[in-house]
């Protein structure tokens, strides 16, 4: 994303800053890209800085090779050239300042994306306080969204484990993989029927060694933190669970496996580390990523701009 990007995305859209590019297949042949803040006149990096501020913004693309990098086909605009807001946000501080996409996926037509309320930015990198993780979804492909009044875990005295989700459809259930609000948090686990993702009372939390359904905040670790921004999938040709996410102990995105949801997940592995780029953050796996190629989207707040890398995974 941004000047001189592969989608140009200052040009096309006036997004010349924004991070994260969560990404998910929403049927045969595209992805969606969600993004988190996004920038147009004025930015000046670091961070979100500039006018022209959305809260989130979200592009398709069809690019199949990604060898050959990620191109942007369309992103939803609200104007002629102008990227939209698809999830509202009251852009008020201690009060809602934003709402941040985390994950999404589809099920049939109706696509579905996770995202945080956040009430306020914390005093340094890495904090940050949260009112609720929410569910909203679009029946339109992407172009418009409504956010569910009932599928959101309020975040009670900042406790939360289900603030920063990625939630992954994988045979029967859909499998929602959370930590508290900021990057210091370790990981919990729940699951849901597909066809009961909005009902907040079908989902069941992995606690001690089995499905329970009981309060989130029962939900315990299936491994430590520190986890920041999570993201999960199921590799169907490994057959095999992959969680990417920012260790900010390690001062690296890392990579976990594990044969099923609940564990035992591997130690982690560093995909890329703060030495090599400065200040990333994100880790965001792609969907179309094949064999040993695990292709993700990272964030660096010196540029905050959104870069595709690829790694190798023996």
């Amino acid at each position: 994303t941004g000047r001189g990007s592969t989608s140009r995305t200052d040009k096309r859209w006036q997004v010349n800053g924004t991070d994260l590019g969560i990404t998910w297949e929403t049927k045969p042949g595209q992805v969606a890209i969600a993004f988190g803040d996004s920038i147009g006149r004025g930015f000046t990096p670091p961070g979100p800085t500039g006018g022209d501020w959305r809260s989130n913004a979200i592009g398709f693309s069809s690019q199949r090779d990604l060898s050959k990098g990620l191109k942007i086909d369309t992103m939803v605009q609200d104007s002629r050239c102008h990227a939209a807001q698809v999830i509202s946000s009251r852009k008020v501080d201690n009060y809602e300042i934003t709402t941040i996409p985390t994950s999404g996926f589809a099920l049939g037509k109706r696509q579905y994306m996770s995202y945080m309320s956040i009430r306020t930015w914390g005093p340094i990198p890495g904090i940050w306080l949260t009112n609720y993780g929410g569910m909203a979804y679009s029946d339109d492909g992407g172009s418009t969204w409504t956010k569910d009044q009932y599928a959101r875990w309020d975040n009670i005295f900042g406790l939360s484990n289900f603030q920063v989700s990625s939630m992954v459809p994988q045979g029967d259930y859909v499998y929602m993989f959370g930590t508290p609000n900021g990057r210091l948090g370790s990981t919990a686990l729940a699951r849901v029927p597909k066809t009961q993702v909005l009902n907040k009372t079908a989902y069941q939390y992995w606690v001690n060694g089995t499905w329970r359904p009981v309060a989130d905040s029962s939900a315990t670790p299936i491994f430590g933190g520190p986890t920041g921004e999570l993201s999960v999938r199921y590799n169907e040709q490994s057959k095999k669970w992959q969680a990417s996410y920012l260790d900010i102990g390690r001062g690296a995105i890392v990579l976990r496996e594990s044969a099923t949801p609940q564990g035992l997940w591997s130690q982690p592995a560093n995909l890329v580390t703060g030495s090599q780029y400065p200040q990333v953050y994100g880790g965001f796996i792609h969907p179309w990523s094949t064999g040993d190629d695990l292709y993700f989207t990272a964030s660096k707040w010196t540029t905050y701009n959104v870069e595709l890398m690829r790694v190798r995974v023996r």
